[in-house]
């Protein structure tokens, strides 16, 4: 093991730059890299996360000794296959992992054939229309249909009526998500509390990094569209430990036995959606990277080196690490743009990051651009991130959404009730 290492971090967003700054702070770490743009303190290589080849000719250049993708379309895309035989470590999980995140439908059957508990559920094709609509009238509403592939956070639809809920079938199927919704998923609404619970996984041992709550809905209340999420906080004080000893028992068990039934070799984080229903878990989804806006609330409260758990995944050496985590709690709050999740406008100069942080908050930026001369601006959806750390889980979240009221551009915007249910 060399005592300084070169990594190069992949994605743009709030995630990524919290893993930046997560990264930064090892004394384990020569240098950090961030494709296709970097923070402070990091140096860009502008090249594309699914432009494997670029990302080859980087790491040759700059002797770069771990790769880090922060997103999940590097790692469905094959990164971790493509590298092995270069002989490039990956913190991720292989290309035949990465279904549990990439197909829906071999989620779940990935969960029924394990015995983990999980929503009733249904998957349609164009050929199996018909059945899909008469399994829509066997439901009672709300009615939740899910594209089988990736479609950026934004291919769930909670629908309220049966109506709504057969229309949008009709069009996932016809194309509105391209490939990623031929075939949908039909799943039984599930009313509970939210959990995610995220495993660092070396194919041999695992660590739990802290529990979070993320708010997916893009109004108060829960109401709005479904979202990449809207702020997280972390720990979650109804998943105590007597609830994460059955999530342990009854997901995260059968989880690892089925991958090495499979003889698949999982190497990276492992994320869980976990519903707590009467006091048992029910698992919702896997995605097969660290969550966004979860990371941002789960990384500061992690006082171990971070760099030494990734290397822990990529060298199968997790079984000797510890992971230290601070007693306090996170929040972290999502700024976003007006129109989101839909189309946004860019170019909105940004004020309040340095009130926020003078607050003690800390800023995330994700979708903004600063240019030469110093200058904010907006570049898209989910602009930025406000965490702030507190000795409880309410004291954080209500530091985080002042630290949030500070940021100003046109058509900012944020949940003001991240936090108020926990």
């Amino acid at each position: 093991m060399k005592d300084r290492i070169k990594i190069l971090l992949l994605g743009k967003g709030g995630r990524e730059s919290a893993l930046a700054r997560k990264i930064m702070e090892s004394p384990r770490l020569e240098k950090l890299y961030m494709a296709p743009e970097g923070i402070e303190g990091t140096e860009t290589i502008g090249v594309d996360p699914l432009d494997f080849i670029g990302i080859a000719e980087a790491v040759e250049r700059h002797g770069i000794d771990l790769i880090v993708p922060g997103g999940a379309n590097p790692i469905v895309s094959g990164i971790t296959d493509f590298f092995k035989p270069l002989g490039v470590k990956v913190v991720a999980p292989d290309a035949a992992c990465a279904r549990l995140e990439s197909s829906k439908e071999f989620a779940k059957e990935f969960m029924i054939d394990n015995a983990i508990p999980t929503a009733r559920f249904m998957t349609v094709t164009h050929d199996t229309l018909k059945e899909g609509l008469s399994f829509l009238d066997s439901m009672r509403p709300p009615y939740v249909l899910k594209a089988d592939g990736l479609a950026m956070g934004k291919g769930v639809f909670i629908l309220p009526s049966l109506a709504d809920a057969k229309e949008m079938l009709t069009d996932m199927l016809d194309g509105l998500f391209g490939e990623s919704s031929h075939t949908v998923l039909i799943e039984e609404f599930l009313r509970g509390k939210e959990c995610t619970v995220t495993l660092a996984l070396d194919g041999e041992d695992w660590l739990a990094l802290p529990n979070s709550r993320d708010y997916k809905r893009l109004l108060a209340g829960d109401e709005g569209p479904n979202t990449a999420g809207m702020g997280s906080v972390s720990p979650v004080t109804y998943a105590d430990a007597d609830f994460m000893e059955r999530v342990e028992k009854r997901i995260i068990g059968p989880t690892l036995r089925g991958l090495k039934e499979k003889g698949l070799d999982y190497r990276g984080f492992l994320y869980l959606g976990v519903m707590e229903i009467d006091g048992e878990p029910v698992l919702i989804e896997y995605n097969v990277r660290l969550g966004d806006p979860e990371t941002q609330a789960i990384l500061p409260l992690i006082e171990s080196d971070i760099v030494e758990i990734l290397e822990g995944i990529a060298d199968r050496t997790l079984g000797i690490k510890r992971l230290q985590v601070s007693k306090d709690a996170c929040a972290a709050v999502t700024v976003a743009s007006e129109g989101y999740p839909s189309i946004c406008e860019h170019g909105h100069p940004i004020s309040g990051i340095e009130e926020a942080e003078a607050m003690g908050c800390i800023v995330y930026p994700a979708l903004m651009h600063t240019t030469y001369d110093g200058k904010r601006l907006t570049d898209g959806g989910r602009v930025l991130t406000v965490a702030a750390i507190c000795e409880t889980p309410a004291a954080a979240s209500l530091k985080a959404l002042a630290g949030a009221e500070r940021i100003k551009f046109d058509g900012a915007r944020f949940r003001e009730d991240i936090g108020h249910d926990l």
